[in-house]
């Protein structure tokens, strides 16, 4: 059926309200965040899939879509929805998404360009070397079925106690680097299987490994950025990669369940069978919570081992010990996930589970979860953009807390389908143009170079004006690209 775009009430320059109307089967609005530009530019089957994600039970307030939503897998990427647990609220594999706890973490140095300049492409290749990349690509940490088990259980504080980081790298991760009551016996063993060589590899698509470069002239508020540890001309590395074939079995085996027990069991019924629920607090409900925990973990875990990788190449790179480079975590965050969070609801703070499929939690100041160095300025946000573009660092605001449940977007978001980019890029002219615009990039696929072309997504610094303009995260520097690994 073909779908019809719904009228769109204009609530502000960015926030777009589609009504209870539209669909009768709708429980709350669909609010879509973005200037007029990115909302008229999204693809229909968004307008559907929010709508469908408004329909859901027990859903509070609004479905959200970010600015750089586009169409997923049930829930848009970019979709944003809290659900009541204490009135019919669910769960869904489809409002998390397949590569669970799919992430970004970003590492400082006290290096500049003109110190890292010469070394570009020996970094770059070393890193490609030390860091697996690629569709099946496997990690240098050996692990039993057991050992494995108690990774997922514990996150990034099991590489740490394994010597792969440090304690403070925990401080500045997201849930401290693991979720708790995670239980490796609501896992399969095709799911164990998956991902038992998997910890401290990128992955592919749009997983990559950048340098970036720092200049004060991008610094939108150099307060907060020197609080952060930013400086002119300086280096970080960014990356970004999830649960890999783990979080995708994981994320099957319980749409599975779901669909089997919905209808019959608990009386739901959905319009896209993506959405495939489960109360949150019935078994069902609780075992894949408990089985997303251990996806989430894996995820902190496979960052954790990453970031100790990087740490290795540039000490070696530098003859220098990474503490003496200050290669510390500015912050490791999550995108998809589904987390208990206390909101305040009509005047009442009230605990909901709130699902962000391909969206960033970004709390405002003062909230506990934040780490205590940061809890006057807010939750850091990292925002990738295209290889070709640049990324962001952003920070949560109080008025975000109010509006999306302290929801932001999570990157620049596809314009293009894969296959319509590999027909319209080729990966080798691409890598050439790259380089000669000053960013080195080495990738494991020149097919997936190309899917991953500057062209086929969004413009990041719009998608990020918008969240700004919102008063869902404040901008506080953007990044320079000079090298780039990816799968």
């Amino acid at each position: 059926m073909e779908i019809q775009k719904p009228h769109l009430k204009k609530i502000s320059d960015t926030e777009w309200e589609i009504p209870q109307s539209y669909k009768k089967e709708m429980n709350v609005p669909a609010k879509i965040i973005g200037t007029k530009r990115i909302v008229d530019e999204m693809d229909l089957q968004v307008y559907d899939q929010i709508t469908n994600v408004a329909t859901l039970p027990g859903i509070v307030k609004y479905a959200f879509c970010m600015p750089d939503g586009h169409s997923g897998y049930g829930f848009p990427i970019g979709g944003v929805a809290a659900f009541d647990p204490d009135n019919n609220g669910v769960i869904s594999p489809g409002g998390i998404g397949f590569d669970i706890n799919c992430g970004m973490r970003l590492i400082k140095t006290n290096l500049t360009y003109k110190d890292v300049q010469p070394h570009l492409k020996t970094l770059v290749n070393n890193l490609f070397d030390r860091v697996p990349a690629g569709v099946g690509s496997k990690g240098f940490v050996k692990l039993s079925s057991k050992e494995f088990k108690e990774a997922v259980e514990l996150g990034a504080k099991w590489c740490v106690d394994k010597g792969y980081g440090w304690k403070e790298d925990l401080e500045y991760t997201e849930e401290n680097g693991c979720m708790e009551t995670a239980d490796s016996s609501k896992i399969s063993d095709r799911a164990i299987q998956r991902g038992l060589n998997q910890i401290g590899t990128l992955g592919s698509g749009n997983h990559y490994l950048e340098i970036q470069r720092i200049k004060e002239e991008n610094m939108f508020d150099k307060e907060i950025a020197k609080k952060l540890g930013f400086f002119d001309d300086q280096i970080v590395i960014m990356f970004h990669c999830g649960s890999r074939g783990f979080g995708h079995q994981v994320a099957t085996d319980y749409l599975q369940t779901f669909l089997k027990v919905m209808e019959p069991k608990y009386g739901i019924k959905i319009l896209d069978r993506e959405l495939a629920c489960a109360p949150f607090n019935s078994k069902e409900g609780q075992d894949y919570f408990k089985a997303m925990k251990c996806g989430v973990n894996m995820s902190f875990a496979n960052r954790q081992t990453i970031a100790h990788r990087i740490r290795e190449v540039f000490s070696n790179v530098f003859k220098q010990d990474a503490e003496d480079l200050d290669m510390k975590t500015v912050y490791d965050v999550s995108h998809n996930t589904a987390k208990l969070e206390k909101h305040k609801i009509d005047g009442k703070i009230k605990e909901l589970l709130v699902h962000r499929k391909g969206a960033t939690r970004a709390f405002g100041p003062g909230r506990d979860e934040i780490p205590k160095s940061h809890r006057n300025i807010g939750q850091v946000v990292i925002i990738g953009g295209s290889m070709e573009t640049g990324s962001y660092v952003l920070v949560g605001t109080e008025k975000g807390m109010d509006k999306t449940f302290g929801s932001t977007a999570h990157g620049a978001g596809r314009t293009m389908s894969r296959t319509k980019a590999k027909r319209m890029f080729r990966g080798e002219t691409l890598q050439k143009q790259m380089e000669k615009s000053g960013i080195y990039v080495k990738s494991t696929s020149m097919p997936g170079l190309a899917e991953e072309a500057g062209k086929a997504y969004k413009d990041v610094h719009e998608v990020c004006e918008a969240a700004e303009e919102a008063g869902i995260s404040k901008r506080v520097i953007s990044l320079i690209p000079i090298g780039n690994v990816k799968g």
